[in-house]
């Protein structure tokens, strides 16, 4: 994946505002390198493609996660090789492996950028991210925002131990996208086996009622269903339809410990 096809996507998809600022910034050393900045060529406006636009809205999807990424990673002030090394995987499996050292490349230079702007007002970095928070919540469905989400608890649980400074940053990130809370806690207990973490995945207390367990369940498949992000590419979808499953198996731990069918 050539450095003009993000640049395309960026463009096509959240040209302007903090995120088009960031872009221009931590994209703009991959085209100083020799990014093929000819291999995107969709045209947008009244003349775009539809495959042009399900590319901008995959590209600035991912860029996306790799902004919120940066700021998840260095929450607890340090670059852990576990959540690298899943954000490597994740472009690896996904799109291909000339996308891992552009990837990289782009998360090294938002660190530094990070750096740069705290230098100068330590809350510099936080406020932008705020503001991309805003932008994308703006400009991705609330599905997608989600499956973002996913991706970023992910991160912070590759190394086995999600720390205070993470759970916060993450909860920061989500109030910014439009999303809640218990959202964080849902994702960040995905595939526990505990009632506890059964509970928290469906986003209810254990003194629901039974038809309340059944409700949050119902509200839980339809907004996570795989259909709903479709459009940003099957592997965004398949990693949707594993978080269907997870919470499947939420609810069969909370039906089974209540006697449930």
């Amino acid at each position: 994946m050539g450095a003009g096809k993000w640049i395309g996507g960026i463009i096509g998809f959240m040209a302007g505002g903090p995120l088009g600022a960031l872009a221009g910034y931590a994209l703009g050393s991959l085209m100083d390198l020799g990014g093929n900045t000819t291999s995107y060529t969709a045209t947008y406006g009244n003349g775009q493609t539809t495959e042009g636009v399900f590319a901008g809205q995959r590209n600035s999807f991912l860029f996306s996660m790799l902004v919120m990424a940066s700021y998840i990673i260095r929450a607890d002030g340090r670059i852990m090789h576990s959540e690298m090394e899943y954000v490597r995987n994740f472009l690896r499996t996904n799109f291909g492996v000339a996308a891992v050292s552009e990837g990289e490349r782009i998360l090294l230079n938002l660190f530094e950028q990070r750096k740069r702007m705290d230098m100068q007002n330590p809350l510099a970095f936080k406020n932008t991210i705020r503001d991309c928070g805003m932008q994308i919540a703006a400009n991705l469905t609330y599905e997608e925002r989600l499956q973002l989400l996913g991706f970023l608890a992910n991160i912070a649980r590759s190394d086995n131990n999600v720390c205070r400074e993470e759970i916060e940053a993450l909860k920061e990130v989500a109030t910014y996208m439009g999303l809640s809370e218990n959202e964080v806690e849902s994702m960040l207990n995905l595939g526990g086996n505990s009632l506890d973490a059964a509970y928290k995945v469906l986003e209810i207390l254990p003194t629901a009622t039974d038809e309340e367990v059944r409700a949050a369940y119902r509200k839980l498949v339809l907004k996570h269903h795989p259909d709903r992000v479709a459009t940003l590419g099957e592997d965004i979808k398949r990693a949707a339809e594993e978080k269907l499953q997870n919470i499947n198996n939420a609810k069969e731990i909370v039906y089974k410990a209540r006697g449930m069918k």
